[in-house]
């Protein structure tokens, strides 16, 4: 579960003035009230991006043809505002792209309006008017390159880790398949030993 939907839980179960407390920390910082805060990195363009469902309902996941026609939405997308796409994974309550990006702002602006446009078609499919689909977005700025590495193996690890498939390469909504045909078994492996997840993406 990313942070800031472990946040949107904890925010729940606090009470008024505990919530009345943290809005008034976030004002003093210039934060916004909700949302989690956006910073722009400047020491690389290489970020981890992950959004989720909202309290991670798998509506992404309804069908297998919603999985494959979100699958070719976000990688058009992605193909036309980003320089590069590493590594990416759709499951049916959120999403994983590692990418190099100069303009993360925009690319995040350029997410929500697909989430915007998938919210409305879905729930006119759902018969489901008014419903929230997307909790918000957020960026990861790799720190280190085994910060980078480790990132990859958590994004194309993610489906065996929520057990939806025993191999990456069995889950066919991410590029699982592609990685591993241009690294190689062997090196894939190595990398997989050398860059451990231990309790990466824990909340």
């Amino acid at each position: 579960m990313s942070q800031e939907a472990s946040s949107m839980y904890r925010w729940r179960r606090w009470t008024d003035c505990e919530r009345a407390a943290i809005l008034e920390q976030r004002r003093q910082r210039h934060q916004p009230a909700h949302s989690p805060l956006h910073v722009v990195s400047d020491t690389t363009t290489l970020y981890m991006i992950t959004a989720a469902c909202f309290e991670h309902r798998a509506i992404i996941g309804c069908t297998d043809r919603r999985m494959l026609e979100f699958c070719e939405d976000l990688a058009e997308l992605l193909s036309e505002k980003v320089e590069q796409l590493v590594a990416w994974v759709v499951l049916p309550n959120h999403y994983h792209v590692l990418v190099e990006a100069t303009d993360v702002k925009a690319l995040l602006k350029s997410l929500g309006r697909l989430h915007g446009r998938s919210s409305c078609y879905w729930n006119r499919e759902d018969s489901r008017r008014g419903r929230r689909v997307w909790y918000n977005a957020c960026e990861t700025a790799m720190k280190s390159e085994s910060h980078f590495y480790a990132s990859v193996n958590y994004i194309l690890h993610n489906p065996v880790h929520h057990r939806y498939c025993r191999l990456w390469q069995d889950w066919p909504f991410s590029n699982a398949r592609d990685y591993l045909d241009q690294m190689g078994h062997e090196k894939a492996v190595d990398r997989w030993k050398k860059y451990p997840l231990f309790d990466y993406g824990a909340s």
